[in-house]
């Protein structure tokens, strides 16, 4: 039986002012590069956290973040699955753009990420954790390395506790509980930064909880009343919650917190049979279960005020965010989906100007089974070979923009969000019907407005079909 605790705060903003002089002192501060973290999780719904009053989960440090920094209580995922949602937080496009539909699928090689573009303002980057954009073996034209990380300890999709993980190409077996694996080696790496006082980005994407859920045997004594799938699920969110702790702490020990921006969110909403989410449906969907997801935001030299926002925003919003923090122009840059959130940030929006759009184009995601691939990697090179894969791993043709898609029909799942209004536009078989929810009255998208407010559908029609119509112009090749 599916499993769906939802539970929606009140549409609140908390507003804390600050004096003339503290905006001053704050700007300076921040006029310095800022270090730049990023965290996600995987398949962590919008209401897998204890902040939001789920009446199981212990998650401590994020809740001591939520109350300490910028919480977004309506933050999405580009996509409802893990790859293009995380292609859309490396490029600040909507994943379609780059032909990246569904998980498995890879980056093109001619975007641009916030890795390659930080790089241009003076920044060491370096990602850790699941990748799923691509191969991360050697030859890979989108591994890390080739997608602007100077130092990547990575995963070929989700990975569990004792991993076989890709150090720049090179597989290493590694021990321990598989969140704090990775915020070990993103600590290493921030250390040696700070050493050097050289300004860093670091993506630290988690692995969990994704399933099949194996939580460490002290993570899962925590829910020892729960069934045995309740247990590992809520004891690796716990687990990635204690080394997202870590990672924290450390800022503060290593005294770079008051300049480091520290951000978090998830890659999709929540799993069907033990997630939970935001709205209706879960991880796959277009509804608001699929996208929703938490996300909390630190930059103390920044603002030092806790704050609360239900302006809509979502993950590719954030690579136009640091671009204008680090004051970075990318020439040729291509169409962005996403906004920056500085003036959020800064307590300077009040509404969002922007609609979001969503498309879930329907194709088959490419099985990518990381613990396989990554051991088959290590037996290899343990024997002085590089084991070979399929292009299809490879993503070779990622680079060879042949096929071209038309743009008289927009097939799948597709929504367009402008607050409070969201539009749904879903094609199959040649037949196109809408839906249109008031998400400021009925977040659980239960009452159809479409043949109530016929004029506003018509407007919103238009401007999606605009939308898609650049997106496809990207798919094919347009932008570069």
């Amino acid at each position: 039986m599916a499993v769906c605790f939802r539970y929606f705060c009140p549409l609140v903003v908390l507003c804390c002012a600050l004096s003339p002089s503290s905006i001053i002192a704050a700007e300076k501060h921040a006029a310095s590069k800022p270090n730049i973290i990023l965290c996600m999780a995987d398949d962590q719904g919008w209401g897998d956290m204890a902040y939001y009053g789920h009446p199981k989960l212990k998650t401590p440090n994020f809740d001591a973040m939520a109350k300490a920094g910028l919480r977004f209580d309506r933050f999405y995922a580009a996509a409802p699955v893990c790859s293009p949602t995380r292609g859309s937080v490396l490029t600040g496009r909507t994943p379609n753009r780059f032909g990246c539909f569904q998980w498995g699928n890879s980056l093109r090689p001619q975007e641009i990420t916030v890795a390659e573009a930080l790089k241009t303002a003076g920044y060491t980057t370096g990602h850790f954790g699941k990748w799923h954009l691509g191969s991360v073996r050697n030859g890979s034209p989108v591994n890390p390395g080739n997608s602007g990380f100077d130092e990547w300890l990575s995963a070929e999709n989700f990975y569990d506790n004792d991993p076989v993980l890709s150090h720049q190409g090179v597989a290493v077996k590694l021990k321990g509980e598989s969140s704090q694996i990775a915020v070990d080696a993103a600590l290493k790496f921030i250390r040696k930064q700070v050493q050097a006082e050289q300004p860093f980005l670091a993506v630290v994407w988690f692995g969990s909880p994704h399933s099949p859920h194996r939580a460490s045997e002290h993570d899962r004594a925590l829910y020892k009343d729960e069934k045995p799938d309740f247990q590992n699920f809520y004891g690796e969110i716990t687990g990635m919650d204690r080394a997202f702790g870590k990672l924290r702490d450390e800022l503060q020990t290593l005294k770079i917190k008051e300049n480091t921006l520290l951000w978090y969110c998830s890659d999709n909403g929540g799993l069907r049979r033990v997630g939970s989410t935001g709205g209706r449906e879960f991880k796959g969907k277009i509804y608001e279960g699929g996208l929703r997801v938490p996300a909390i935001l630190e930059w103390p030299a920044r603002f030092s005020k806790p704050r609360i926002t239900n302006i809509p925003c979502f993950t590719a919003d954030i690579y136009p965010t640091l671009l204008e923090i680090t004051g970075v122009t990318v020439k040729q840059q291509p169409p962005l989906d996403g906004i920056s959130l500085l003036p959020l940030i800064d307590n300077k929006m009040k509404a969002r100007d922007k609609p979001i759009g969503f498309w879930n184009y329907p194709v088959r995601g490419i099985g990518t089974p990381s613990d396989k691939l990554m051991k088959d990697l290590f037996k290899a090179q343990a024997a002085g070979k590089e084991d070979e894969l399929p292009a299809s791993f490879l993503r070779k043709d990622a680079a060879k923009i042949k096929r071209q898609y038309p743009l008289d029909t927009f097939p799948g799942h597709a929504a367009w969000l402008d607050w409070p209004f969201k539009l749904h536009r879903i094609e199959a078989k040649q037949k196109v019907r809408y839906e249109l929810y008031n998400l400021a009255d009925d977040p659980e998208e239960t009452t159809d407005l479409s043949t109530k407010q016929s004029e506003r559908v018509k407007l919103m029609k238009a401007a999606l079909q605009t939308w898609q119509t650049s997106v496809v112009n990207s798919l094919n090749g347009k932008d570069y």
